[in-house]
Protein backbone atom coordinates (compact mmCIF):
# COMPACT_ATOMS: atom_id res chain seq x y z
CA UNK A 1 0.00 0.00 0.00
CA UNK A 2 2.54 2.32 1.09
CA UNK A 3 4.43 1.46 -2.49
CA UNK A 4 1.28 2.58 -4.56
CA UNK A 5 0.72 5.74 -2.64
CA UNK A 6 4.04 6.89 -3.40
CA UNK A 7 4.08 6.19 -6.84
CA UNK A 8 0.45 7.59 -7.49
CA UNK A 9 1.83 10.92 -5.44
CA UNK A 10 5.06 10.87 -7.87
CA UNK A 11 2.76 10.51 -11.18
CA UNK A 12 0.50 13.39 -9.64
CA UNK A 13 3.82 15.33 -9.20
CA UNK A 14 4.56 14.73 -12.29
CA UNK A 15 1.34 15.85 -14.02
CA UNK A 16 1.54 18.95 -12.50
CA UNK A 17 4.87 20.20 -13.21
CA UNK A 18 4.53 19.16 -16.99
CA UNK A 19 1.08 21.45 -16.73
CA UNK A 20 3.42 24.16 -14.57
CA UNK A 21 6.17 24.26 -17.45
CA UNK A 22 3.34 23.98 -20.33
CA UNK A 23 1.29 26.69 -18.74
CA UNK A 24 5.03 29.12 -18.29
CA UNK A 25 5.86 27.70 -22.62
CA UNK A 26 2.32 29.28 -23.59
CA UNK A 27 2.84 32.25 -21.87
CA UNK A 28 5.85 33.16 -23.61
CA UNK A 29 4.11 32.64 -26.89
CA UNK A 30 1.11 35.51 -26.22
CA UNK A 31 2.53 38.58 -27.59
CA UNK A 32 2.26 41.61 -24.38
CA UNK A 33 2.63 39.05 -21.83
CA UNK A 34 5.71 39.86 -20.49
CA UNK A 35 7.07 39.96 -17.30
CA UNK A 36 8.17 42.94 -15.05
CA UNK A 37 11.31 40.94 -14.68
CA UNK A 38 12.09 40.86 -18.09
CA UNK A 39 11.62 44.15 -18.91
CA UNK A 40 14.06 45.07 -15.90
CA UNK A 41 16.44 42.66 -17.35
CA UNK A 42 16.08 44.16 -21.02
CA UNK A 43 16.17 47.60 -19.43
CA UNK A 44 19.57 46.98 -17.65
CA UNK A 45 21.17 45.82 -20.62
CA UNK A 46 20.48 48.25 -22.84
CA UNK A 47 21.47 51.10 -20.40
CA UNK A 48 24.76 49.96 -19.89
CA UNK A 49 25.38 48.33 -23.56
CA UNK A 50 27.80 49.95 -25.49
CA UNK A 51 28.51 52.09 -27.82
CA UNK A 52 25.05 52.27 -27.91
CA UNK A 53 23.12 52.34 -25.12
CA UNK A 54 19.36 52.63 -24.63
CA UNK A 55 18.96 55.10 -21.79
CA UNK A 56 14.96 55.36 -21.71
CA UNK A 57 11.90 54.11 -23.73
CA UNK A 58 8.43 54.53 -24.52
CA UNK A 59 6.15 53.45 -26.62
CA UNK A 60 1.72 53.45 -27.40
CA UNK A 61 -0.76 52.60 -30.02
CA UNK A 62 -1.91 55.90 -31.86
CA UNK A 63 -5.86 55.50 -32.32
CA UNK A 64 -5.26 58.21 -35.08
CA UNK A 65 -3.73 56.19 -37.55
CA UNK A 66 -3.19 52.80 -35.96
CA UNK A 67 0.23 53.18 -35.57
CA UNK A 68 2.71 52.06 -32.53
CA UNK A 69 4.67 55.36 -31.77
CA UNK A 70 7.82 54.96 -29.98
CA UNK A 71 10.67 56.83 -27.71
CA UNK A 72 13.87 56.09 -27.80
CA UNK A 73 16.51 57.81 -25.97
CA UNK A 74 20.48 56.79 -27.33
CA UNK A 75 23.64 58.29 -25.79
CA UNK A 76 26.73 57.18 -27.11
CA UNK A 77 28.43 55.44 -24.16
CA UNK A 78 31.66 54.78 -26.15
CA UNK A 79 35.22 56.61 -26.03
CA UNK A 80 34.93 57.50 -29.89
CA UNK A 81 32.43 59.77 -31.74
CA UNK A 82 30.15 57.75 -33.57
CA UNK A 83 27.30 58.14 -36.17
CA UNK A 84 24.14 55.67 -36.23
CA UNK A 85 23.42 54.69 -39.92
CA UNK A 86 20.19 52.50 -38.68
CA UNK A 87 18.05 50.64 -36.43
CA UNK A 88 18.09 47.09 -36.93
CA UNK A 89 15.21 44.85 -36.24
CA UNK A 90 14.00 41.56 -34.83
CA UNK A 91 13.81 40.48 -38.94
CA UNK A 92 17.84 41.68 -39.54
CA UNK A 93 16.36 44.54 -41.64
CA UNK A 94 17.63 47.67 -40.80
CA UNK A 95 15.35 51.15 -40.89
CA UNK A 96 17.43 53.74 -41.76
CA UNK A 97 15.19 57.17 -41.93
CA UNK A 98 12.94 58.32 -39.71
CA UNK A 99 9.84 61.14 -39.82
CA UNK A 100 10.56 64.80 -38.42
CA UNK A 101 8.46 68.00 -38.25
CA UNK A 102 8.71 70.82 -35.90
CA UNK A 103 12.43 71.76 -34.27
CA UNK A 104 13.67 72.69 -37.64
CA UNK A 105 12.00 69.73 -39.42
CA UNK A 106 9.98 70.29 -42.19
CA UNK A 107 7.20 67.41 -42.53
CA UNK A 108 9.52 64.76 -44.44
CA UNK A 109 11.85 61.78 -44.41
CA UNK A 110 14.98 62.20 -43.49
CA UNK A 111 18.01 59.70 -43.11
CA UNK A 112 19.13 58.66 -39.67
CA UNK A 113 22.50 59.07 -40.43
CA UNK A 114 22.31 62.49 -41.64
CA UNK A 115 21.05 63.26 -37.85
CA UNK A 116 22.22 61.01 -34.98
CA UNK A 117 26.22 61.83 -35.00
CA UNK A 118 26.68 61.09 -31.13
CA UNK A 119 30.07 62.31 -30.00
CA UNK A 120 31.02 60.73 -26.33
CA UNK A 121 28.72 60.80 -23.70
CA UNK A 122 25.95 62.71 -26.09
CA UNK A 123 22.57 61.64 -26.31
CA UNK A 124 19.63 61.90 -29.32
CA UNK A 125 16.51 60.23 -29.24
CA UNK A 126 13.74 59.17 -31.47
CA UNK A 127 9.98 60.00 -30.53
CA UNK A 128 6.65 59.78 -32.16
CA UNK A 129 4.04 62.08 -30.58
CA UNK A 130 4.71 60.89 -27.18
CA UNK A 131 5.49 64.65 -25.40
CA UNK A 132 8.66 65.91 -26.99
CA UNK A 133 8.64 68.75 -28.79
CA UNK A 134 10.08 67.33 -32.26
CA UNK A 135 8.87 64.15 -33.48
CA UNK A 136 11.07 61.94 -35.31
CA UNK A 137 9.29 58.97 -35.92
CA UNK A 138 10.91 55.63 -35.87
CA UNK A 139 7.28 53.13 -35.78
CA UNK A 140 7.05 49.49 -34.38
CA UNK A 141 5.69 47.07 -36.99
CA UNK A 142 5.08 43.56 -37.13
CA UNK A 143 6.04 43.42 -40.68
CA UNK A 144 9.45 43.64 -42.11
CA UNK A 145 11.94 46.53 -41.55
CA UNK A 146 11.62 49.01 -44.02
CA UNK A 147 12.08 52.73 -44.50
CA UNK A 148 10.60 54.40 -40.67
CA UNK A 149 9.51 50.92 -39.30
CA UNK A 150 11.20 48.46 -37.49
CA UNK A 151 9.74 44.82 -37.30
CA UNK A 152 9.29 43.58 -33.63
CA UNK A 153 7.91 40.20 -32.84
CA UNK A 154 4.88 42.31 -30.76
CA UNK A 155 3.23 45.53 -30.24
CA UNK A 156 1.56 47.65 -28.03
CA UNK A 157 -1.99 47.07 -28.00
CA UNK A 158 -5.59 49.64 -28.50
CA UNK A 159 -6.54 49.03 -24.59
CA UNK A 160 -5.91 50.83 -21.83
CA UNK A 161 -6.47 47.84 -19.60
CA UNK A 162 -4.06 45.92 -21.27
CA UNK A 163 -1.83 48.04 -23.78
CA UNK A 164 0.45 45.54 -23.78
CA UNK A 165 4.86 45.15 -24.70
CA UNK A 166 6.46 45.96 -27.13
CA UNK A 167 9.39 42.71 -27.72
CA UNK A 168 12.34 42.97 -30.34
CA UNK A 169 14.62 39.90 -30.40
CA UNK A 170 17.93 40.68 -31.98
CA UNK A 171 17.54 44.48 -31.71
CA UNK A 172 20.60 46.45 -32.56
CA UNK A 173 22.13 49.51 -34.91
CA UNK A 174 24.35 49.92 -37.83
CA UNK A 175 26.80 52.79 -37.20
CA UNK A 176 30.32 54.28 -38.54
CA UNK A 177 32.99 54.57 -35.45
CA UNK A 178 35.00 57.54 -36.13
CA UNK A 179 38.64 56.59 -34.37
CA UNK A 180 42.02 58.67 -35.39
CA UNK A 181 40.49 59.83 -39.04
CA UNK A 182 39.47 56.26 -39.84
CA UNK A 183 35.59 55.73 -40.55
CA UNK A 184 35.18 52.15 -39.18
CA UNK A 185 31.45 50.51 -40.16
CA UNK A 186 30.16 48.10 -37.75
CA UNK A 187 26.67 46.67 -36.64
CA UNK A 188 25.76 46.42 -32.68
CA UNK A 189 23.34 43.98 -32.12
CA UNK A 190 22.12 43.42 -28.56
CA UNK A 191 19.71 40.90 -26.61
CA UNK A 192 15.77 41.42 -26.83
CA UNK A 193 14.62 44.73 -26.09
CA UNK A 194 11.09 45.13 -23.91
CA UNK A 195 9.36 48.54 -24.43
CA UNK A 196 6.69 48.82 -21.97
CA UNK A 197 3.69 50.23 -24.01
CA UNK A 198 1.89 53.48 -22.49
CA UNK A 199 -1.90 53.98 -22.37
CA UNK A 200 -3.18 54.65 -26.25
CA UNK A 201 -2.99 58.09 -26.74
Amino acid sequence: MKAQGATEYLVLLAVVLIVALVSVALLGFFPGMTSDSQITQSQAYWQSATPIAVIETAAAYRTANAEIQTYLLLRNTGTYPIRITGVVGADGGTATQFYGWGCGFSSAYYNISDYFYLGPGEQKYFSSYLGSPCSLQLLARTSATSGIGVNVNSICQNSTATPGTIVASSFGFTYIQYIDGQQITKKQIGKTLIVKCLPPV
